[in-house]
């Protein structure tokens, strides 16, 4: 009845079953047991062994967390990358691939799924994970009393009805018996697998490619290498420090000023300072990141699908493409997912149309409208962008810029418009976090029968032939009548220094997260 699934299978088999399986300071010195490379030729393409390796990170969470189902800042998740594994982790192409998993097999409806780990495997402090960790990271990750933002993921996940089969394998089902093909797209997110003795402040242990030696948060914290990591020989440096900083300028000036090896995620505006400069160097990473703007179809006026069009047809997507972003990303087509093999290409680019966008507002009987569009701190040029260009529309918009907890808070799903954006997930990842109708963040508060219908079909349907046509139908239902308003994909840009090796441009952001892959020259 499973169709399985070994490490290579899956990989292999996932390109035939579509995205859903196309997986996926201050501070004192430690020495290693074991010994290690000279690092000498700064010329070598070959990882070499050693050293520290310092990230900086730009993170205002003063509290800091080590939460592997919790974190609380980009900051947070990101020193996750080093403490912790997954059963899958995100490749270069933002699919998701086996990791902690020898093998995972899906049924032929997606009702279940069964997850068999590798044997061997060590947590940092020396258990073998085995079923009862794997079981117990997902109940907490999913367990109302932690509330974590990311357990909507797996919400759908019968936590009360895991079955272990062996010491090595677990069957996952899904509440309502109902379909769940996505899992991987989903889990790999947040799911960290740790020992059931686990707690985020007495006992972060993990099975990531660094220890933790020493936290001090809203400073630095600093890693040692874990010798039993589940990728043989690595990672290759001795150390992991991720420092800390409030503000661009000062991490760049530590860039070049030789206090950090990398920056990730530099802003647009300050790309320019990499121009013919010998100290520092910028990867460039193509994504599928999008932003957007929320359309609540549930108030006026977005309530009018004719609205929601016209608001589409007025829309200058090279223009925000080239100001907000400063020209590190590409127009958009009001669809995510582009890299997804489901992903419909036939549906064209839709074009800037301002008589159109009047002619419909007036069907609609708003030509003349005003309304309000409530953003944080990152939403806010594109949102005073977006204004600008709806005066051509006779559409007056206000922009309301709040602090990132309420925008984020229990009123999200309430603001008439706003700003918005994800993760280039696949295709049912994406519409499972964002406006399919299990979302609990559907800010567009889109609901359409035949698209539930869809998506739920789509879930239910491992083979790609036969679940394309159900995405490209979804799709074209997005397109027509959606609430999502996606301008533009967004370029990554990550900073670093000639000492650094193993970095690629991907189309993710995770190039400079990839703790294990990455060694120093010098």
């Amino acid at each position: 009845m499973y169709k399985e699934l070994t490490r290579r299978g899956f990989l292999v088999s996932g390109v035939a079953l579509g995205g859903s399986l196309l997986l996926g300071g201050g501070l004192s010195g430690c020495s290693r047991d074991t010994p290690v490379a000279p690092l000498l030729d700064l010329n070598t393409s070959e990882p070499r062994y050693g050293g520290r390796l310092r990230l900086g990170v730009i993170d205002g969470d003063q509290a800091g967390s080590l939460d592997v189902h919790k974190p609380t800042s980009t900051g947070s998740t990101i020193r996750g990358f080093a403490l912790y594994s997954k059963l899958w982790e995100w490749d270069e192409n933002m699919f998701p691939r086996l990791a902690l998993a020898e093998e995972a097999e899906v049924n032929a409806d997606a009702t279940a799924w069964i997850i068999r780990l590798k044997p061997g495997l060590e947590f940092h402090h020396g258990k073998t994970i085995d079923a009862d960790d794997l079981i117990f990271s997902i109940r907490r990750l999913s367990d109302p009393q932690l509330a974590s933002p990311y357990g909507n993921y797996v919400n759908i996940v019968d936590r009360d009805n895991l079955e272990k089969l062996d010491n090595r394998t677990v069957r996952i089902r899904f509440k309502e018996g109902r379909s769940f093909l996505s899992l991987p797209d989903t889990w790999v997110n947040f799911g960290g697998i740790v020992p059931v003795d686990y707690h985020p402040v007495n006992n972060p242990v993990g099975a990531g490619p660094y220890k933790l030696k020493q936290f001090l948060p809203g400073q630095r914290s600093l890693f040692t290498r874990f010798e039993h990591y589940f990728k043989p020989g690595q990672p290759y440096a001795d150390e992991l420090e991720i420092i800390d900083f409030k503000d661009q300028i000062s991490r760049y000036a530590a860039l070049v000023g030789g206090q950090i090896d990398i920056a990730n995620a530099i802003a647009p505006e300050q790309k320019t300072l990499f121009d013919n400069n010998p100290k520092a160097k910028l990867l460039v990473s193509e994504s599928g990141t999008w932003r957007a703007f929320n359309m609540n179809t549930a108030k006026a006026p977005f309530d009018d699908v004719r609205v929601r069009q016209a608001f589409r047809l007025l829309t200058n997507r090279q223009e925000l493409v080239d100001r907000v972003l400063i020209g590190e990303g590409r127009i958009a087509n009001d669809l995510y997912a582009p890299h997804d093999p489901t992903f419909n290409r036939h549906i064209p680019q839709r074009q800037l149309d301002i008589a159109e966008a009047k002619s419909l507002l007036r069907s609609a009987g708003h030509d003349k409208l005003t309304l309000e569009l409530t953003t944080d701190a990152a939403g806010a040029n594109a949102a005073l962008v977006f204004a600008e260009q709806a005066r051509l529309a006779d559409v007056r918009i206000h922009v309301k810029k709040i602090d990132n907890a309420t925008f984020n808070g229990p009123r999200k799903n309430e603001w008439v418009m706003s700003t918005g954006g994800s993760l280039g997930q696949p295709f049912l990842a994406q519409a499972t976090s964002q406006d399919g109708p299990t979302s609990a963040s559907n800010r567009t508060n889109f609901r359409d029968e035949r698209f539930t219908q869809l998506y739920f079909a789509a879930q239910a349907q491992p083979d790609l032939g036969l679940r394309t046509p159900l995405v490209h139908e979804a799709q074209e239902i997005q397109h027509s009548r959606g609430g999502l308003l996606i301008w533009g994909f967004t370029n990554f840009l990550d900073g670093y220094t000639d000492r650094v090796g193993g970095l690629t441009a991907e189309r993710s952001h995770f190039s400079t997260w990839r703790f294990d892959n990455i060694w120093l020259r010098s």
